[in-house]
């Protein structure tokens, strides 16, 4: 009797042991899957429904932009500090800063505000895409997940035990945005630890899995942008196609991100005292300059522009070639306010919009192909985490013999963009340091 209850004590024990090390990351894993295809979802509804009504009335956006740009801000600066923007500098800030940071800027109310903020700024046509919020939930909801340890077991793990739930969660909901685990994995590696430690790459990786699972069972098998066919034989003008687009690429990249993190010095003084002393009245001025161009563009530059890049890649996209900088121009308005928003999927559009624009140079070139080194070099400028980039854009792809071009644009786009700014969530995740550099 003594050995069976010994024995069974050593059983709950080992259950006990297993659940604190894997249980409570794989429901985490599973909740950010639901959360990630539900919030795509709401996301996809709030868009729709604006283009339902601005179908009806060309001119609604002159009046619901500006209005919506700047409930978005006062509420975000309210009632959510801290859920602005596209959420990937705040996990950045709390995987290396304080671990009081973590407790500030990963939160379930920051969550809450993301998703829901986030979501009024899709009805207003603001230009934002949806996977660095992903992220960002992602993350904060693992994090939150750490009051479900034993007292004793969080003061012995600690700060490590809040890192790995917060990347995790972060790898995570970027692999369910995408329905891409790879780029999961690479995005933890490259741009949020920069490491790869054996002891969290395991649990790291089966989070991804489990996310991802769920992301499958709901929304089946897709590719994000629809399937590039390239076929097996490369253009011979491509060994000229591929270092243009990444020099064009990472110029276009390199500015935008030297007009995020430079503002001082561009902006007329009296815009810089608007955005400082009325912020919310800044965020209806920049709804307003979204609305004028969404409207001159036939409503082209409103939303992420996921509808505009897959019909481009479909090969019918009506985008003028000025679409590149207008899309640009929107981005910078909708994400300078402070309203949450991700920059992934609006990157990949301007990119989808170079490769389209550079067709006219190369029309001997299959145009879905121009498109993808589009995407990959303009992404790859803007994170400046190539191997994200090159992983993102390759999992819709269909046909490898595009690797190692589409790996040359994100290698030289990538370095282009350096010479005009720093990586641009790393230099936007100081602002949440304890010493704050703020040059935004």
């Amino acid at each position: 009797m003594e050995i069976r209850a010994s024995a069974s004590k050593w059983s709950l024990q080992h259950i006990h042991k297993l659940w604190l090390h894997y249980g409570v990351f794989w429901i985490g894993a599973v909740v950010a899957g639901l959360i990630a295809v539900l919030y795509a979802r709401l996301i996809d509804f709030g868009y729709d429904l604006f283009l339902k009504h601005v179908a009806h009335n060309v001119w609604l956006p002159l009046l619901v932009t500006p209005a919506v740009s700047a409930a978005c801000v006062w509420l975000t600066r309210r009632y959510f500090d801290g859920a602005e923007g596209s959420g990937i500098p705040q996990v950045i800030a709390s995987l290396h800063g304080p671990r009081e940071l973590g407790q500030r800027l990963l939160t379930i109310p920051i969550l809450v505000g993301k998703i829901l903020i986030s979501f009024l700024a899709i009805l207003g046509g603001l230009t934002i895409g949806r996977e660095g919020p992903t992220i960002h939930v992602g993350a904060s909801l693992m994090f939150s997940l750490r009051e479900f340890y034993p007292k004793r077991f969080r003061a012995i793990r600690g700060a490590a035990l809040e890192r790995n739930l917060a990347l995790a969660g972060a790898a995570a909901g970027l692999s369910a945005a995408f329905n891409a685990p790879l780029a999961g994995v690479v995005f933890a590696i490259e741009e949020l630890t920069r490491s790869f430690e054996a002891r969290t790459s395991g649990v790291l990786i089966t989070a991804i899995i489990f996310a991802g699972v769920v992301s499958l069972g709901l929304q089946g098998n897709y590719v994000y942008f629809g399937t590039i066919d390239i076929g097996p034989h490369l253009p011979d003008l491509l060994f000229i196609a591929v270092p243009l687009m990444g020099l064009l690429a990472g110029i276009a990249g390199g500015v935008f991100c030297w007009l995020l993190l430079n503002t001082r010095r561009w902006m007329p003084a009296n815009v810089l005292h608007l955005r400082a002393q009325r912020p919310v009245a800044f965020g209806a001025a920049c709804g307003l300059v979204i609305a004028v161009i969404g409207i001159a563009s036939s409503g082209h530059t409103f939303g992420s522009g996921y509808a505009e890049a897959r019909s481009m890649l479909a090969g019918h996209g009506n985008v003028s070639a000025l679409y590149p900088v207008f899309k640009m121009i929107t981005m910078v308005g909708s994400y300078l306010p402070g309203a949450p928003g991700g920059l992934f999927a609006p990157s990949l559009a301007i990119g989808a919009g170079i490769g389209n624009a550079l067709h006219m140079v190369f029309s001997q070139m299959q145009l879905p192909m121009l498109i993808a080194l589009g995407m990959v070099g303009y992404l790859a400028a803007v994170t400046q985490s190539p191997i994200t980039a090159f992983v993102i854009v390759i999992e819709m792809i269909n046909g490898h013999a595009l690797v190692i071009s589409l790996m040359a644009t994100a290698l030289i786009a990538s370095r282009v963009s350096r010479f005009f700014a720093p990586p641009l969530y790393e230099a936007l995740s100081e602002r949440y340091m304890p010493k704050q550099h703020d040059s935004v």
